[in-house]
Parts: C-alpha cells; structure tokens; sequence
C-alpha cells in the first residue's frame, strides 16, 4: 500500500505518518520499516529537528525497527535500498535539494524511478498552491516542481491523507 499524506507545514504529516506506520506495519527488529530522511544537517535548528524526529520514531517503534536512510537527492537508490518498504520523510525538501545543488534535470528521472520502486510506502509532502503566486521565479519554480512531484505520487497512491490542524482527511 503507497500512502500519501500532504498538508501545511506543522500540520502533524510527520506525526501522521509514523502512527499509520506503527498501525498499519509494526516495525520492530525482526519487522523493520526504513525511514527516508531527505534533510540535511545544515544549521542548528535542523538538526534539532532531525534529532527530535530520530526521538520520536525511536520511542514510537523502537530500536532497530526503522533503520534510517539519509539521502538528500537519489530518492531512487533510497527507495531500492529499503526494498521498497519505508516512510518518506520529505518531498519539499528533496526538491529543494535539487535545487540548491542544481539537479532540476534530473527530477523527472528521480522522481519516476522512486514511484516505480515503491510497494509499501508512506510519503510525506507539503501541500502547494493554496496561497498566492510567489514574487519570485526560484519559488514559483520550486512550487512548480513540489506540485508536479505531490500530482504523479498521488496518483500512484492508493491513499491520500490531506492533514488540516493535526486531523487527518481522506482525499482518496
């Protein structure tokens, strides 16, 4: 099952995805789920949240049960290293990786290798296009991409969860 969950930022996608983990798989040692984490460590408050998010998933399924992948740009390689089975964590800031390291061209590429190696699978994304159209080219690009990258995964899903305040609404 491929699971989709968008939202605002701070909307509770993250918090969303390892409860429907934990429910739906029960990683543990002997069952473990891998956990995709695109983030970089680049300033205090990242990795703050990186080590806040490490808590949480330790506490929630426990030691060894989500073996962590680091991968910033080849979400395709990720995917395949955890045998398709894991819970992405997330789409914004993978596209903004390509971004920032110049790798637009290879989204298309990246970004459809990820969708076929996916079998059970929960991703996290930030919803788009509920605001107004940024200033910028770079963000409005940015948009452009996150978009086109949240349509093709959820279409591929079999659920899609948009989270509003913390509550989770089934979208498909």
């Amino acid at each position: 099952m491929i699971i989709l969950i968008t939202g605002g930022i701070k909307s509770g996608k993250s918090r969303r995805a390892l409860d429907l983990a934990a429910a739906e798989w029960k990683p543990s040692a002997r069952n473990p789920v891998s956990f995709i984490a695109t983030a970089e460590r680049l300033d205090d408050e990242m990795k703050t949240r990186i080590m806040r998010h490490q808590e949480e998933r330790r506490l929630l399924a426990g030691e060894g049960a989500m073996p962590l992948i680091e991968e910033a740009l080849e979400l395709d390689r990720a995917i395949a290293a955890a045998g398709g089975r894991a819970l992405v964590d997330c789409i914004p800031l993978w596209v903004n990786n390509l971004m920032y390291y110049g790798r637009e061209e290879d989204f298309s590429r990246i970004l459809e290798a990820f969708i076929g190696g996916m079998k059970d699978c929960i991703v996290v994304s930030n919803e788009t296009g509920l605001g107004n159209v940024p200033f910028d080219e770079s963000t409005r690009r940015y948009n452009l991409l996150l978009a086109g990258a949240n349509r093709k995964i959820a279409a591929a899903a079999d659920r899609v969860e948009l989270m509003v305040a913390g509550i989770p609404l089934r979208v498909k």
